[in-house]
């Protein structure tokens, strides 16, 4: 859907206002993925997954244990991502119900009717785990650290030992902090120390095993940094550009900070800890209508700024998709296209103009060279390809979205075949009880459609023809790229009488073998019968009294197609004609 420039100069802005009553009707919810509702028997470490929704900003998730209820997870934010896994994974034997609200930044979210599914019954102990933070053997370590290990599935709760030697668990010694993903020691670790540590995870059903232990070593004495946080975009803020230039306050005493960015709370998918010395990034290219989460992290030589928050800013609508809020339907302004995956270019027409007839404000076209690179070759509506390859075509619209220009590119990747007009080597005719049939066999190295009711078709892919009855036809044979129509003339009549049109030597018991059958009237006094194959070649040579052609050569059976006979008579009359072998 196009729309003309004044109205999606003011788009951006009118999609920030306040969602009706008629956007929530219209708006539908996703339906469950895995688990499904209902299911039974799903292990406690699922990660629960739904189907995506186009057009929002994203997805907010409570699990329960009651209807509607969010006392395992409480509304918590997944960004773009349709997909949650619980960080201490779920109770066993338990229906859990899960909510999902679509999330519209700065307007009234959209809560969906809570599904729910049931839990296993856990018989095994847990698996061990690992240390994520500190990551093991890291250096200059914030001597106020805390300490964080990845979930066990099938855990209930995990024992630490810390100590600053192996096993020695001088600091804590196998305490047990619960189901709990972390640990803040009562004091600070000593600074420039080695510090060992074992987590081990637990259920009713035992205790994890031969648990690794993982070190990391403090940071020299002195104080870590504080947090900071972002100067711009400011947090929370919406409708930002996509190529923003993120800048965060100084912590004194940093000499670094590291950056992790993602769109969802849980993947830092676009900076994953990337250091910076200054105060800013470089500028990055974000997605439109989009929930970016980023964490800003100080340190210096006695470790890093530790619990600094999380952020999150929205990016501008763009191109789309996106709701409209007065009527609740898509919103897509990059242009609709409609081209081929394969495209052909005559040997005889070369280079070929290939032209597009989609409405849109701008075309590219690119060569695609033989290290994977674009080559742009057109900006028309059209481009003259001379070789065979792999292409692509763009068709763009441009808007103004809150002072940023953006292409809205549609496009499609495309390959170029050398194509011909096709050359008809034979048209083989078959009968079936009173009518009959053809096979055509072409050459050529175009792709072919057929016809034998006109030049303007309708045509078919196949190149057989069924129920056909005695008369004149002409055969169209088209070259789907457009490099031509071959035609001939064909004539369907009875085959002379006692020579069969077609036999079919399956095993059947039914026409397994072609031989001459005695008509009642003016029967032949055949001597002698002679096969060929297409090309001239003889297959096999018989007499009256022998039951005939099995259709097989040297002891291989021959493919089905069309045959010629010649038949030899006691007055030396010589009788030709053509059948069809039909497997």
């Amino acid at each position: 859907m196009l729309l003309n420039s004044t109205y999606m100069k003011g788009w951006a802005l009118l999609l920030f206002f306040a969602l009706t009553s008629s956007l929530s009707n219209a708006q539908e919810c996703p339906n469950p993925d895995m688990p499904g509702a209902g299911q039974n028997n799903v292990p406690v470490e699922t990660m629960i997954s739904w189907e995506e929704v186009t057009g929002i900003t994203g997805y907010i998730i409570s699990i329960g244990t009651t209807f509607g209820g969010d006392d395992i997870i409480n509304e918590q934010p997944t960004g773009s991502d349709p997909f949650f896994s619980p960080p201490l994974g779920l109770p066993e034997s338990t229906e859990i119900f899960v909510t999902i609200t679509l999330f519209f930044f700065d307007q009234p979210d959209i809560i969906c009717e809570s599904y729910s599914f049931f839990t296993e019954n856990v018989t095994t102990p847990p698996a061990c785990t690992a240390v994520s933070s500190p990551p093991d053997m890291a250096v200059d370590v914030n001597v106020g650290t805390n300490i964080v290990w990845d979930y066990a599935p099938k855990a209930i709760g995990y024992r630490i030992t810390i100590g600053t030697a192996p096993g020695l668990g001088d600091i804590e010694n196998n305490l047990d902090v619960g189901n709990t993903l972390s640990y803040d020691p009562p004091t600070d670790f000593p600074p420039g120390t080695t510090i060992y540590v074992e987590v081990n995870p637990y259920n009713e059903n035992g205790n994890a095993t031969n648990c690794a232990e993982q070190s990391f070593t403090t940071g020299e004495i002195g104080d870590p940094p504080a947090c900071t946080m972002l100067k711009s975009p400011l947090d929370g803020e919406p409708n930002v550009p996509l190529t923003p230039l993120i800048e965060w306050f100084p912590a004194p005493g940093a000499t670094g900070y590291r950056l992790y960015v993602g769109t969802s709370p849980f993947n830092n998918d676009v900076l994953d800890g990337v250091v910076f010395t200054a105060t800013s990034t470089f500028v990055i290219d974000f997605d439109p209508n989009t929930t970016y989460w980023i964490r800003i992290v100080p340190f210096n030589k006695a470790g890093e700024a530790q619990g600094c928050p999380q952020e999150s800013f929205s990016t501008i609508l763009g191109c789309g998709p996106f709701i409209d809020p007065d009527t609740g339907e898509l919103i897509d302004l990059n242009p609709e296209i409609n081209f081929p995956e394969v495209v052909g270019i005559c040997e005889n027409n070369i280079p070929t103009r290939i032209s597009t007839e989609d409405t849109a404000e701008g075309f590219r076209w690119y060569f695609i060279n033989q290290f994977g690179e674009e080559v742009l070759i057109s900006e028309e509506a059209f481009v003259d390809i001379s070789e065979t390859g792999f292409y692509v075509y763009e068709a763009y619209n441009t808007i103004d979205s809150k002072g940023e220009s953006i292409e809205c590119i549609s496009s499609q990747e495309f390959e170029v075949r050398l194509s011909s007009k096709a050359v008809i080597e034979e048209i083989q005719i078959g009968q079936v009880a009173d009518l009959f049939y053809i096979d055509v066999e072409v050459s050529g190295l175009g792709d072919y459609e057929f016809s034998i009711e006109s030049s303007d078709g309708p045509y078919q892919d196949f190149s057989i023809f069924n129920a056909l009855t005695i008369g004149n036809y002409t055969l169209y044979v088209r070259d789907k790229n457009g490099c031509g129509i071959t035609e001939k003339d064909f004539r369907i009549a009875k085959p002379p009488t006692g020579f069969p049109p077609y036999f079919s030597p399956n095993g059947d018991g039914f026409n397994d073998f072609w031989q001459y059958v005695k008509p009642d009237d003016n029967p032949i006094l055949v001597k002698s019968i002679f096969i060929y194959d297409r090309f001239g070649k003889l297959l096999a040579n018989f007499g009256r009294a022998s039951r005939g052609w099995d259709g097989m050569y040297n002891n291989n059976p021959m493919p089905s197609g069309g045959y010629w006979f010649k038949a030899t008579t006691r007055d030396n009359r010589v009788i030709k004609g053509y059948f069809s072998l039909v497997r």
